[in-house]
């Protein structure tokens, strides 16, 4: 197998997980930034008196939040779960597999 061929295959698959990343952090960004906006609306509708620590304060953070919690868990879990060689490896694997194949044809 040829160097640059297994090099530019590991750059693709860094540049998947650096796109992965930035798509996560700016998920996460917009999740802070639209809970905080809509919290504030929501106190500024509260009647005289009315508690802060209500459901309804906080159900959009809640429900956004497991949308950036399966979106966290999408960018983060393979690599916990398969280690972060995985990738490579398994493309290193597949990639000798298809030379043997073609080796025969």
């Amino acid at each position: 197998m040829e160097k640059n061929t297994l090099d530019q295959i590991q750059y693709e698959e860094a540049v998947k997980k650096v796109k992965k990343l930035k798509g996560f952090y700016n998920h996460a960004l917009v999740y802070v930034v639209i809970n905080i906006m809509v919290i504030i609306a929501n106190v500024q509708n509260y009647d005289p008196g009315e508690s802060f620590f209500q459901f309804k304060t906080f159900m959009t953070a809640f429900l956004r939040g497991i949308g950036l919690f399966a979106h966290a868990m999408g960018t983060f879990v393979p690599y916990l779960i398969l280690g972060k060689d995985w990738e490579a490896r398994k493309i290193k694997e597949l990639m000798e597999k298809e030379q043997n194949v073609n080796k025969w044809e």
